[in-house]
């Protein structure tokens, strides 16, 4: 379930250092943003409030779809457009949690003139073994995904922490001044704040996979999770103030330093030992969202909004399905990406805007649960205001990167809502 949002230190720093000279206003402001991203959205919006409203143990747009649908019959049309951004941005986290992963390998001396044309091919094998293994199902590799995961984000830490004290500043970042600073008055800020989104896209999947985990085991675990990842954050950050102050990060100067704010951490000796756990990680975040979409489509069928496919149920585990017919969809959906893209650096253009177009749809779906518990009025409308303030502000930042290539999920996502829409 952490995946997608464990594995985004390998791309958030970079997307927020592209074309922008370091200096303390920038690593400071934005890293006050990914803390308080995190804090926000993730910890208070979906870890605290949204993993209550669970249908049956169920989660996601659809479980919550099914609490409130007798409330109002428009509120079928939040849940078809969240879904179909689910389903969209399921398509673009393989490729970019898998290709920013194998990038890694250009650290390396005897690799840094690896083509782009190799790591393609590279990441295609992987994503191909992938989604052939799906038929068989998670419970027997399941098992490795725990332990994985945990020597992943403890990775992260010591990485992280081994950094920290390069540049003590950092921990101002804590103080949200800060991110209020910096978005009033960085130029170019709200571009910037697509890149920050970076760091939260997995708390919906989180939400989506709630079935496979259970809430308590979610709340407990992302105490250590957290933790883990704003240490890294925080190394990243003392890091680049302190090698790479006053550089301009162009493609050419990228290059020509090999500079990659995540695997810049790692002592030369680790990076290949780091390239492949990193890579696990990022097949294991794919997991978490393609499972979620597996369970999406079949609630979106049982609420009669999706056309009837094939379910397999390929082991015992509870909740764990397989859809073929999605199994193949998302494939050369991902595939498609791959080639369109080539670089993890292109894929951040597009990636963010379909997930902030579900949360969004979350945001109206949970106020009407709220409704139907009466929660006190005054209640539902700070929810609505500070996340309707937060998720619009964010939305707009990650329009801008429409012609970036944002374009591509939300035809995607248009693509699906059409089936369901046609289908409702």
């Amino acid at each position: 379930i952490y995946g997608d949002i464990g594995t985004s230190p390998l791309y958030v720093y970079n997307a927020i250092i592209n074309g922008r000279t370091i200096d303390n206003g920038l690593i400071i402001g934005s890293l006050s943003c990914i803390i308080w991203t995190l804090t926000l959205q993730t910890t208070i919006k979906y870890v605290i409030l949204t993993l209550r409203a669970d249908n049956r143990g169920e989660g996601g747009t659809f479980a919550l779809y099914a609490l409130v649908r007798r409330r109002y019959k428009w509120l079928a049309y939040p849940a078809m457009v969240g879904g179909a951004a689910l389903l969209a941005d399921g398509i673009i986290t393989p490729p970019i949690s898998i290709t920013s992963a194998i990038e890694g390998l250009r650290e390396m001396p005897f690799l840094e003139n690896i083509q782009t044309n190799t790591i393609v091919i590279i990441v295609l094998v992987i994503i191909s073994m992938f989604f052939f293994l799906q038929q068989f199902g998670t419970a027997s590799i399941g098992k490795m995904f725990g332990p994985v995961m945990f020597v992943w984000f403890s990775m992260l830490a010591v990485l992280g922490a081994s950094h920290i004290m390069d540049d003590l500043s950092v921990f101002k970042a804590f103080n949200p001044y800060y991110a209020f600073n910096f978005l009033s008055i960085y130029p170019g800020a709200l571009w910037l704040l697509g890149a920050v989104f970076l760091c939260t896209t997995g708390a919906e999947a989180l939400y989506s996979d709630l079935g496979h985990c259970g809430r308590g085991n979610i709340r407990i675990s992302w105490m250590f999770v957290k933790v883990c990842l704003l240490i890294n954050y925080l190394g990243q950050g003392a890091n680049l103030l302190a090698n790479r102050k006053g550089l301009t990060i162009t493609d050419e100067v990228k290059a020509q330093l090999h500079i990659n704010a995540f695997y810049d951490l790692m002592p030369e000796w680790f990076i290949l030992v780091g390239v492949a756990i990193a890579t696990i990680a990022a097949i294991i975040a794919s997991q978490a969202m393609v499972s979620g979409s597996f369970t999406l489509i079949s609630e979106a069928m049982r609420l009669n909004l999706w056309p009837k496919l094939k379910i397999k149920y390929p082991s015992d585990e509870r909740g764990q399905l397989y859809i073929p017919g999605i199994n193949t969809m998302m494939f050369i959906g991902c595939v498609g990406v791959v080639l369109y893209f080539q670089t993890s650096s292109r894929m951040e253009a597009a990636y963010g805007l379909a997930i902030i177009i579900t949360m969004l749809a979350t945001t109206v779906l949970y106020a009407n649960y709220m409704v139907i518990h009466r929660v006190k009025s005054w209640l539902i409308y700070l929810f609505l205001i500070v996340y309707g303030i937060i998720e619009i502000a964010f939305l707009i930042a990650l329009l801008l990167k429409f012609m970036h290539g944002g374009y591509v999920t939300m035809l995607v996502a248009l693509f699906m809502f059409a089936m369901m829409y046609l289908w409702f």
